[in-house]
């Protein structure tokens, strides 16, 4: 067996993992204009007539963005998306939760664009009560722009984990009890969006934004939100039922199959952990930076 064979086996079985007891769970509907509402320049923001498909336009006007309509506490997002082609330097294309409370909890996807020719950086972060700070960067071991991608945040009780077409890419396991943050009392929506951010996303804000190359799309499509919608209470989302299937035991931590994809991504494609930056910190790495991720 060839080592293309072997990914997508080692893929198909993280699918398969992933797969869960009952649809009952899945509260969305695949369609953009039901389950999302624009928030930011209706006119850069185009959705198929069949609302299965979505796209997000920046220029020198406006950048643009949509919500859900709901709030979730605990479950699964997935999102398929196509990056911004070509010359991207200076664009960032965000999809991620938040609370939008002055002391926020957020989970973030935040794709930094780059010039032709240099691989996009994909930047993940927590913030948990208000605070942050907890950036990790890795190279995609793909082109992101020339198809679409699944990029999936899981959440529950036990940890937040991103995933890049099912791979783990990243573990932000739950340590309250030992003093270190971790969003679990907030419902968030889920917002993506498209924006200016050449004053910092590409090469520390040195390669700014091209204009001429514009106007820039990001695509959207396919998209599933299997989740527990906020009601008012916590205790609902907590509960253990056969809807809340993220909330067994079975997803509290990585499988044996998640953690070799885990290891195998930290070993060849990170680029950046805050939890390595001494000098950032002064010699006073954050507490979880000690603990375990599974």
């Amino acid at each position: 067996m060839n080592n293309n064979h072997k990914i997508i086996a080692l893929i198909g079985l993280l699918m398969l993992e992933m797969v869960q007891n009952s649809v009952a769970s899945v509260v969305s509907t695949g369609d953009f204009d039901k389950d999302f509402f624009v928030i930011w320049s209706p006119s850069h923001v185009n959705t198929s007539s069949d609302g299965q498909t979505r796209s997000l336009k920046l220029d020198q006007e406006s950048g643009s963005g949509f919500s859900s309509n709901q709030m979730f506490l605990f479950g699964q997002i997935d999102m398929q998306i196509k990056l911004v082609p070509g010359d991207s330097a200076g664009t960032v294309v965000a999809y991620y939760l938040t609370s939008d409370q002055p002391n926020r909890d957020e989970i973030d996807f935040e794709f930094l664009g780059n010039v032709d020719g240099k691989p996009y950086i994909l930047q993940t972060n927590v913030f948990a009560d208000g605070f942050d700070n907890r950036e990790e960067r890795i190279n995609l071991w793909f082109d992101p722009t020339k198809d679409f991608h699944t990029y999936s945040i899981f959440w529950n009780l036990h940890q937040i984990v991103f995933m890049v077409d099912w791979i783990p890419i990243r573990v932000y396991r739950n340590h309250a009890d030992k003093g270190v943050g971790f969003p679990r009392w907030q419902p968030m929506s889920i917002k993506v969006s498209l924006w200016n951010g050449d004053s910092w996303a590409t090469n520390g804000g040195r390669d700014k934004i091209d204009w001429s190359k514009g106007p820039f799309i990001a695509s959207f499509g396919n998209y599933k939100i299997d989740a527990c919608v906020w009601k008012g209470n916590a205790r609902f989302c907590r509960a253990d039922s056969s809807t809340n299937w993220w909330n067994k035991e079975r997803f509290s931590s990585l499988t044996s199959t998640q953690r070799r994809y885990f290891k195998w991504v930290r070993k060849y494609h990170l680029i950046y952990d805050y939890c390595q930056d001494n000098q950032r910190f002064q010699n006073k790495l954050p507490k979880e930076c000690s603990l375990p991720k599974y």
